[in-house]
């Protein structure tokens, strides 16, 4: 049973997806984002839909969503259970005696949590919640999706490049095009790469959409990189694998990220990896020279030296996707219903928490800001 926030979403261009047959969903809001709704509205209708479903425990994705928070406040209310899925990992932002101390009274409203890796569980320990009421496996996606579609891409190869006119050997990154997806730099390593390899070296696919296109637009024709860096825009669901499956290494430079799904992707389309050391996943799905490494990624010098790496033939490729995609083996959405039953039955058997007056008034402020 899945309470949806909104059926579609301003800030991704996914198709509508209507779910599996026996799937139950309930929407609060048809055809309008969540974002776009006054407070008041969304605590309406989480408040109706979870007083209709009167379910044995409820599993919240995140604590800053409005939809989120109005959920847990109706589930502690009426004496429901709920379950923290979070990949929040960083406290470090200022002011922290105030982050943390919001947090840590919201997570106390938690009595279990499934989260995304390591350095989240060691987030939610920092904030209070004890080590056995947290479980690991949030952030997975469905790895024979992407093993399927880029493994039949890879068998018709040459009429696949052809048709979507890709090169031989590619980079690929997908990702919006926001100032946290760090693509400038990104684009500037690939430029001081390309200075050091000449004509014989592989080229670069940026995947995704966002406000600064024009930006990366203008960057790649001054750094002069007409020919050798395309943007293809945006792409589905099932197209996104055939990239996946046609590129030679998949980079994700962000300099904030609580995970990084595309990782997920691109190595359960079995690729080798180069991932920056701010992103969530880094420490649980790549391991450092085996399938892939990370790195500093304000370092533009450094981005470059591992993409001249990655290509010049001295490493075994082939073998680095295969260890990525027995890495990944361990993240899948079985990982995710596994211990998502887990953090249910600790959290149902936990004493319930109880909204005092100033959990009231966060929760409340929170919802409303």
């Amino acid at each position: 049973m899945a309470v949806e926030f909104c059926s579609v979403d301003k800030t991704y261009a996914w198709g509508k997806v209507e779910g599996a047959e026996g799937f139950r969903r309930v929407t609060l809001f048809e055809n309008s984002d969540i974002d776009d709704q006054p407070a008041g509205a969304v605590v309406r209708r989480m408040r109706g839909a979870l007083d209709e479903i009167r379910p044995e425990v409820v599993a919240i994705p995140g604590w800053s969503n409005r939809g989120a928070l109005a959920a847990l406040e109706r589930s502690v209310n009426i004496n429901i259970p709920a379950i923290l899925m979070s990949d929040t990992w960083d406290l470090r932002s200022r002011p922290i005696w105030l982050k943390t101390n919001i947090k840590g009274r919201l997570v106390r409203l938690f009595p279990s949590a499934l989260v995304a890796g390591r350095r989240q569980v060691e987030c939610l320990l920092a904030l209070g919640m004890p080590r056995e009421r947290i479980f690991v496996g949030y952030d997975v996606v469905d790895n024979l999706h992407f093993w399927r579609i880029a493994e039949a891409a890879r068998q018709e190869q040459r009429v696949v490049r052809s048709r979507l006119g890709l090169p031989e050997r590619f980079f690929l990154s997908v990702s919006r095009f926001v100032p946290e997806k760090n693509l400038g730099r990104l684009i500037k390593a690939f430029a001081k790469y390309r200075n050091c390899t000449g004509g014989g070296s592989w080229k670069m696919v940026l995947l995704g959409d966002g406000p600064l296109r024009r930006r990366l637009l203008d960057l790649r024709n001054a750094l002069r990189l007409e020919d050798d860096l395309m943007l293809p825009g945006f792409q589905q669901y099932d197209d996104l694998p055939i990239y996946y499956g046609l590129a030679g290494a998949f980079i994700l430079a962000s300099t904030w990220e609580p995970w990084g799904l595309v990782v997920n992707e691109a190595m359960a389309a079995g690729l080798p990896v180069l991932v920056s050391n701010r992103c969530g996943c880094a420490p649980d799905l790549v391991e450092e020279g085996r399938n892939g490494y990370t790195f500093d990624p304000y370092d533009v010098e450094n981005l470059a030296r591992l993409m001249l790496r990655m290509s010049d033939g001295s490493l075994d490729l082939e073998a680095m996707g295969q260890a990525s995609h027995e890495i990944i083996a361990r993240w899948t959405p079985e990982t995710f219903a596994e211990n998502l039953w887990k953090a249910a039955e600790t959290a149902m058997a936990a004493p319930r928490p109880q909204l005092g007056l100033l959990d009231k008034m966060l929760l409340s402020a929170l919802i409303h800001r």
